[in-house]
């Protein structure tokens, strides 16, 4: 039996889709050592035993361990994609035209990859939240795979509330760094130091990216039910453009895309500023996001709101290469 069947083996990496986790691993690297690193090290602590020595705080998870919690959320991320395409063959056979399960790929092994995946993914999270000494974090692990099964079967066919997930999910995927990093932080420095700031502050900077990524992705979801509209209504689909119209899908994505930019730009102006923040801003995102809200509301027909889909996913990648720019100003002791 091979391994990938069927005449296109590359349709194996468009059924995990190899960009979209190479995107998830891009952000939890960049969360860890373009932000919360420049943080750690801008935070200077006096140490219980001598307070004539002054340290900087780092990392008190191990390179393997970030490693493992990376592959853990990817390998979770791509048995996510899986286990979607498998229940939506119909729907993905008028909405685009093709499919790989069922096609190149058989049901059968689709499953397997699904649970293959979803299993080591789980293993992986145990064994990092067992290293930092949060055994009981691994189960965040099992719930997210559990949710991403249930969000194929029904959560994605009711009113909002695939759509929600989705955004939340991902916005859990820079979370999770700071979420596995932050805890072995405080418990070596809270009780080594003196003046220990404790990680409040780590949460505040991975908890804006974390936003951001939600908000984002709630307004693609919301676009890419546009698209999916005539599959969707075919099998009887409750999503927002089916239950309340296009109309009022488009008008719920242009306010959602206004408080995006509103959010930013107080962020902006309220906690970074400076004329780098603001350029990076304006040129790479709010730009963007007036273009995507005048494409939603001239859109008539699905390759034009497939457009607006594909520059959120380009916005969503800006925001993630912010952090770039966010450590370099961290490092440089303007903000912090």
């Amino acid at each position: 039996m091979k391994l990938f069947p069927g005449k296109h083996p590359n349709d194996f990496f468009r059924l995990i889709r190899l960009p979209n986790l190479i995107i998830v691993a891009l952000t939890m690297i960049l969360m860890r050592y373009a932000v919360l690193k420049p943080l750690l090290n801008a935070m200077p602590v006096e140490m219980a035993e001598n307070p004539l020595i002054v340290t900087r705080m780092a990392f008190q998870m191990g390179w393997f361990d970030f490693l493992m919690l990376m592959l853990s959320t990817v390998l979770i991320t791509a048995g996510g994609y899986v286990i979607n395409d498998y229940f939506d063959v119909r729907t993905d056979l008028i909405n685009r035209g093709s499919i790989i399960v069922g096609n190149t790929v058989s049901r059968r092994m689709a499953m397997l990859y699904h649970n293959v995946f979803s299993f080591l993914g789980v293993a992986g999270g145990f064994y990092v939240s067992a290293r930092i000494g949060y055994f009981w974090l691994g189960t965040l692990f099992l719930l997210v795979s559990g949710l991403l099964y249930f969000y194929s079967v029904t959560y994605k066919r009711q009113f909002l509330i695939g759509n929600l997930i989705v955004a939340f999910l991902t916005a859990m995927v820079p979370f999770m760094v700071v979420l596995f990093e932050a805890p072995p932080i405080y418990k070596a420095y809270s009780v080594a130091t003196m003046s220990f700031p404790g990680v409040r502050l780590l949460y505040y900077w991975v908890g804006g990216f974390a936003m951001f990524a939600f908000m984002t992705t709630l307004i693609r979801e919301i676009i890419k039910d546009i698209e999916d509209y005539e599959g969707d209504l075919t099998f009887g689909r409750k999503t927002l453009p089916v239950v309340s119209g296009v109309f009022a899908s488009k008008m719920i994505i242009i306010s959602l895309s206004v408080v995006t930019i509103i959010l930013l730009y107080t962020v902006c102006f309220r906690y970074l500023p400076g004329r780098l923040t603001l350029a990076y801003v304006t040129l790479l995102v709010a730009l963007p996001f007036v273009w995507v809200i005048v494409k939603v509301l001239l859109s008539k027909n699905r390759d034009e709101f497939h457009k607006a889909s594909r520059m959120m996913k380009i916005i969503m990648l800006f925001g993630i290469m912010y952090s770039v720019v966010a450590g370099a100003i961290i490092t440089s002791g303007k903000i912090l």
